[in-house]
């Protein structure tokens, strides 16, 4: 049987995976009948077997998570664009994919004194904001929601096959055509990729996300895998093995998303997912964006 921790126990260890908690003012005072932002990363973590995980990034990175939940915003990355917008809806609980402080681990003791660390860890802190991690979590779901949702963003839902997880079947289509129709449907604007444009693909395989160079090309080794979709690579790594492949005569090639096209409908699911499960909470996903311009 699943152990889950006491409430108390539970909230000693969000805190405790963190970055050091303030005591910030509150935000803007919720319903009585609201549940605590605790309640609702319970909800989440109650519904996943065995999280929450001992190893885990998924833990509270700032903020009191014993106050009453005001309002939730889900977003890819927790970005200071996302914060200011996320208080402006009257939320007062952000759920990010990604690191809130420029590492895996939200490790900070690296960045004291910084200004633009300290600007940002100031504004959760004075305008009473809770942000939690749901990476790890939400990934353990199966099918995997961040996977889901992307597939659901391209109208992929029922492409899947059978016994080869994270491979859908496609109509006969070039890789440059691919290529492009995944651009239009996430609303990428850095799609690129390693192959012949020409060449016909039936299987897709996606790895959302930054999964490594390893599990990337142990993925395009199966000969049921034409093309692999990646959030993003190593440049030394997947991409020269797509080149090689394709040298030594054995065709496969690559998709480059971008991390943040590859998973924001991931999150978008968990605002889907959590409303009907609190209804008297209103829940947003905001949407990061891509950090880059292309030229």
């Amino acid at each position: 049987m699943t152990h889950h921790p006491s409430r108390r126990s539970f909230l000693t260890a969000l805190a405790a995976g963190g970055a050091s908690l303030a005591r910030p003012r509150r935000a803007a005072a919720a319903p009585a009948e609201a549940p605590t932002v605790a309640d609702v990363i319970e909800g989440v973590l109650s519904a996943i077997p065995g999280a929450p995980r001992r190893d885990t990034v998924d833990v509270v990175k700032a903020g009191d998570p014993s106050q009453r939940c005001a309002g939730v915003v889900t977003t890819f990355l927790a970005t200071l664009d996302v914060l200011r917008k996320a208080k402006g809806l009257g939320a007062n609980f952000v759920i990010t994919h990604e690191p809130v402080f420029y590492n895996h681990k939200d490790e900070t003791a690296w960045l004291a004194g910084d200004r633009v660390y300290e600007a940002k860890r100031r504004f959760i802190d004075e305008q009473g904001l809770v942000v939690w991690r749901a990476h790890d979590s939400w990934h353990a779901r199966r099918p995997d929601p961040v996977l889901t949702g992307t597939l659901k963003a391209l109208g992929w839902e029922g492409r899947g096959v059978a016994g080869a997880d994270g491979v859908c079947e496609i109509p006969p289509t070039p890789v440059g055509a691919l290529a492009a129709s995944l651009k239009a449907k996430l609303g990428s604007h850095g799609v690129r990729f390693v192959g012949d444009p020409g060449m016909t693909c039936r299987r897709v395989g996606f790895s959302v996300g930054a999964a490594g160079g390893e599990a990337q090309i142990g993925s395009l080794r199966r000969t049921d895998v034409d093309v692999l979709v990646v959030g993003e690579l190593h440049e030394w790594e997947t991409s020269e093995y797509v080149r090689d492949s394709s040298a030594a005569g054995w065709p496969k090639a690559v998709v480059v998303l971008g991390h943040a096209a590859s998973e924001e409908a991931g999150m978008r699911e968990l605002a889907e997912w959590l409303r009907p499960r609190f209804p008297v909470l209103s829940v947003t996903h905001l949407p990061a964006g891509d950090a880059f311009t292309y030229v």
